[in-house]
């Protein structure tokens, strides 16, 4: 059985990846539930995940 793992992104690249900024990214994680995941102190990212969500029209703030 076969099955690809995605891997986790950074706030970083997440911002890269949406063409936001980082800001823009924690402003999205206090008010709206874009898929972020705590991992310590650090937040990280699926961009499958992330796909889904703007495409269910959810990113719209």
């Amino acid at each position: 059985m076969s099955e690809t793992t995605e891997k986790w992104s950074n706030l970083e690249e997440a911002a890269e990846y949406l063409g936001v900024t980082k800001d823009t990214i924690r402003n999205w994680i206090k008010k709206t539930d874009i898929p972020a995941h705590k991992i310590g102190r650090l937040w990280k990212f699926k961009f499958s995940e992330v796909d889904e969500w703007v495409k269910s029209g959810n990113a719209a703030l």
